[in-house]
């Protein structure tokens, strides 16, 4: 009787930053990289991306009007370390933290961070949630438009906590930004 011979599985291979920014082409595909695994993602719906333009659109009026900081909206590399690389859908950089801005992405860790949950539900409200803690993103936001919902976390003392909680047209306000309220009844006109 023969005997076959397995071979052994292929081993992932585990991506850097540089890595993969020298050998991938650039792409509008969402591209993460966690622990050094790519993560791709199919491009947001049409109505994902209304909610996102719009609270990117009410944080940079806010943010221009007090001279705070610069607003960004996805995709951009976030590079929180060379095998933790995200793309949040909406970014702000305070200017006392600007020198995290380089011609080709963030390095670093933004002030704020938002996510519109598109169905994926555990990655935004756990393991992203979990990640921009650990790096000290100082307040994350997460929009849940089935549920027209908004949680805002604040980082207290290393450890998210919740700051604000609205639905339909509830304001909340934004701990880093004092002044900054919105609904999301604001985000569906």
């Amino acid at each position: 009787m023969a005997t076959a011979t397995l071979r052994p599985p292929k081993a992932k291979r585990r991506w850097t930053y540089d890595e993969m920014a020298a050998e991938l082409p650039e792409t509008n595909q969402p591209t993460e990289l966690w622990d050094g695994e790519l993560i791709m993602s199919p491009s947001p719906r049409p109505s994902h991306q209304r909610i996102v333009l719009r609270v990117a659109r009410v944080i940079e009026d806010f943010a221009d009007t007090d001279g705070v900081g610069e607003v960004f909206v996805s995709p951009l590399d976030v590079v929180l370390s060379s095998h933790h690389v995200v793309q949040p859908d909406v970014i702000f950089v305070a200017n006392a933290n600007a020198s995290i801005v380089t011609e080709t992405c963030l390095r670093g860790a933004p002030n704020l961070v938002v996510e519109v949950n598109s169905g994926t539900w555990r990655r935004d409200r756990v393991d992203k949630k979990a990640l921009y803690e650990q790096f000290g993103v100082g307040e994350y936001w997460i929009i849940d438009p089935d549920s027209r919902l908004i949680e805002v976390f604040a980082l207290t003392k290393g450890s998210y906590q919740l700051h604000a909680r609205g639905t339909g047209a509830a304001k909340v306000g934004s701990k880093l930004l004092p002044g900054l309220k919105v609904s999301f009844a604001q985000l569906e006109e």
